[in-house]
C-alpha cells in the first residue's frame, strides 16, 4: 500500500516542479501557434489552447485519472472507476507507477498532477492543424469527449504497468506514442471532418508575428525539461540523462533544419530553427530516458531531416494542416518511437531494453511498431466518430464566410487593437470595438457651414502607432475629429513570403488608416504629431474639405 511507503521529499519536489514546467508549456504552445497564424486569428488560437486547462483538468480529476491509472478492468485495456473523482486516493492499492524504489515513493497526488498536465497539452497540439476552422462550442465538446474516451485508454495501455502494450514490452518514456502520435492521428481525423480553409491552398497562413512564435517555442523548449526529465518520478541520474538528451536532440534538430533550409531555399530562418528544435523535442520524447547522449544527438538530427521533408506530405496528400502538426509532432512521435527500437540501452536505464544497435534484436522494434499501429488506429477512428457526431449535431466546422476576421466574430475584438475608433475634440471615444452581426456604420459626411474657417482632412496609412500619445498630440495640435480604422493595402506587386518551404503571396497587407479633420492653419502641426507618434508611415495626403468652402486648391502632399 502506498500509505506504508516512505515519501521521498527530493523526488516529490522534482515531480511537482516538472508538473509546473509541463503546465507552462501550454501557454508556450499557445504563443507558438498564435504567432504563426494570421493577425485576425490570434485570440481564437490562444483561447483554443487555453481552454484545455479548464475542461481537461476537470475531466481528468473526475474520469481520466481513474480510467488511466486505477485498477485494471481486465486484459490491460482500461482502468476501473474506483478512483472516480479521486475518491479513496490515499487508500487505493499502489501499482508501480508512483513507486520509486522499494518502499520509497512520491505522493499519489503529485503523480496525479504531473499526469494531468500531459492530458491537457495533448489535445491542445491538435489546434495547430485545424487553425481557423473550429466552432468554439464544438471544440469544447470535442475536448471533453476526447479527454474521457480517447486519451485515458491510450495512457492506460502504455503509461500504466498493467496496460496490455506495456506488458508486451512497448516503451514510451514521455509520450511519443501517447501524446504525439495520438494527437497527430486525431488531427488527421478532425481535418477530414472540417476540411480545408477558405481559399486553400492559395491562401495559406502567413505568420503575423514571428517574435511571438519564437517566444512560444522557447517556452516549449524550457518546459520540455519537465516533460521528459520528470517522467522517471525521481531526481536521479536517469532524470539528468533525460534532461540532457532533451536539450541535445533539440539542438540537433535545429541545426539540421537550418542547414537544409540554407541549401534548399537559399536562407536559414529563425522560424525554421525553432521548428527544427520542436521537431527534435517531439522525436526524443519517447526515447529520452532510454538512450545515451550521443544517441539523442543522432535522434535530433534525424528529426530535423525527416520532419523537414515531411512538410511536403500535406501537398502530396492535399490535406490542410495549417501549422504542420502532422510533419512535426505526428511524424516526429512516430520516428522517435521507432528509434527506441534502435537506440535503446539497458545500461542507461535498467527498466529499458536494448535496441537493435545494441544487441537487442528486433523484438523491441516490433513492439514499438505494434503500439504505434494500435494507438494511431484507435485515436483516428474514435476521434473521427466524435468529430463527425459533433458536426452533425451542434456543428464543429466554421462556414467559409465565418473564417474571415474570426477574432472579431468569436471574441468581439482584435488581438492588438479595436477595429475602429472615432474621437471628438474632447478625446471621448464615440465608437470602439466590434459589434458582431452589426452593419458597418457609415462615416459622417464632412459638412462645413459658410463662414466657418477652412478645414483640411489629413489621411495617413501607418504600420502602428502609440495610441494614447498620438491622440493627445493630435488634439493639442488642433484636431477636431480623429478616425482610426484598419486598412488592407496593396502596393501593386504582391510580396512573397517563404514559410516552412511554402511560398505565400501576400497581396494585401494590414495597416492602420488615420483620418484627422483640422483647421487648415493647423495642418502642419497635425502632420508633425503624426510623424512623432506613428511607426512605418507608408503614405499620406491632405485635402481641403468639401463645398461650401471656397478657394479650393490642389491637394498638397502629406509627406
Amino acid at each position: 500500500m502506498l500509505a506504508d511507503a516512505v515519501i521521498n521529499s527530493g523526488d516529490t519536489a522534482w515531480v511537482l516542479i516538472s508538473a509546473g514546467l509541463v503546465l507552462f508549456m501550454v501557454p508556450g504552445l499557445a504563443f507558438f501557434y498564435a504567432g504563426l497564424v494570421r493577425g485576425s486569428n490570434v485570440l481564437v488560437m490562444l483561447q483554443q489552447n487555453l481552454v484545455p486547462l479548464g475542461l481537461v483538468s476537470i475531466t481528468w480529476i473526475v474520469f481520466g485519472y481513474s480510467f488511466a491509472f486505477s485498477g485494471d478492468l481486465g486484459a490491460g485495456l482500461l482502468g476501473d472507476l474506483k478512483l472516480f473523482g479521486l475518491q479513496d486516493i490515499h487508500t487505493a492499492a499502489a501499482p508501480g507507477f508512483h513507486l520509486i524504489e522499494g518502499a520509497v515513493a512520491v505522493p499519489t497526488l503529485a503523480f496525479v498532477a504531473y499526469q494531468m498536465m500531459f492530458a491537457i497539452i495533448t489535445p491542445a497540439l491538435i489546434t495547430g492543424a485545424t487553425a481557423n476552422r473550429l466552432k468554439p462550442l464544438g471544440w469544447a465538446v470535442l475536448l471533453v469527449l476526447w479527454s474521457i474516451i480517447v486519451y485515458p485508454p491510450i495512457a492506460h495501455w502504455l503509461f500504466n504497468p498493467e496496460g496490455w502494450l506495456a506488458l508486451r514490452g512497448a516503451q514510451d518514456w514521455a509520450g511519443g506514442i501517447v501524446v504525439h502520435a495520438s494527437a497527430g492521428a486525431a488531427a488527421l481525423a478532425i481535418l477530414l471532418v472540417v476540411g480545408k480553409r477558405r481559399g486553400w491552398p492559395n491562401a495559406e497562413s502567413v505568420p503575423h508575428s514571428l517574435p511571438l512564435a519564437l517566444i512560444g517555442g522557447g517556452i516549449l523548449w524550457f518546459g520540455w525539461f519537465g516533460f521528459n526529465a520528470g517522467d522517471g518520478l525521481a531526481a536521479d541520474g536517469v532524470a539528468a540523462q533525460a534532461l540532457i538528451n532533451t536539450h541535445i536532440a533539440a539542438a540537433g534538430g535545429m541545426v539540421v533544419w537550418l542547414v537544409i533550409e540554407r541549401y534548399t531555399e537559399g536562407r536559414a530562418t529563425a522560424i525554421g530553427g525553432i521548428t527544427g528544435a520542436v521537431a527534435g523535442l517531439a522525436t526524443v520524447t519517447p526515447c529520452a530516458g532510454y538512450v545515451s547522449t550521443f544517441s539523442a544527438l543522432a535522434i535530433g538530427a534525424l528529426a530535423g531531416l525527416v520532419c523537414h521533408f515531411a512538410l511536403a506530405l500535406k501537398t502530396i496528400f492535399k490535406f490542410d494542416d495549417a501549422l504542420d502538426v502532422i510533419a512535426v509532432h505526428f511524424v516526429g512521435g512516430i520516428l522517435g518511437s521507432l528509434l527506441v527500437g534502435f537506440f535503446g540501452e539497458k545500461a542507461i536505464n535498467p527498466i529499458g531494453r536494448d535496441g537493435l544497435l545494441f544487441g537487442g534484436g528486433l523484438g523491441l522494434l516490433g513492439e514499438q511498431a505494434l503500439a504505434l499501429i494500435v494507438v494511431i488506429a484507435f485515436s483516428f477512428v474514435v476521434t473521427w466518430l466524435i468529430a463527425m457526431g459533433i458536426e452533425k449535431t451542434i456543428g464543429l466546422k466554421l462556414a467559409p464566410e465565418d473564417q474571415v476576421d474570426i477574432d472579431r466574430r468569436q471574441q468581439g475584438m482584435d488581438a492588438y487593437r479595436y477595429n475602429a475608433a472615432f474621437v471628438d475634440a474632447g478625446g471621448a471615444p464615440q465608437t470602439s470595438g466590434f459589434d458582431e452581426g452589426a452593419a458597418p456604420k457609415p462615416e459622417p459626411d464632412l459638412v462645413v457651414a459658410p463662414g466657418v474657417p477652412k478645414h483640411e482632412l489629413i489621411t495617413v496609412v501607418l504600420e502602428s502607432m502609440e495610441t494614447e500619445k498620438l491622440r493627445h498630440a493630435l488634439v493639442e495640435a488642433g484636431a477636431e475629429s480623429i478616425v482610426v480604422s484598419e486598412a488592407h493595402v496593396s502596393a501593386g506587386d504582391s510580396d512573397s513570403i517563404n514559410f516552412r518551404g511554402h511560398r505565400n503571396d501576400v497581396v494585401f497587407t494590414e495597416r492602420l488608416r488615420v483620418e484627422v479633420l483640422a483647421p487648415a492653419d493647423r495642418t502642419q502641426a497635425v502632420l508633425d504629431a503624426l510623424n512623432r507618434h506613428s511607426i512605418g508611415r507608408r503614405s499620406g495626403f491632405v485635402q481641403q474639405s468639401a463645398e461650401p468652402l471656397a478657394g479650393s486648391s490642389t491637394p498638397s502632399s502629406g509627406s
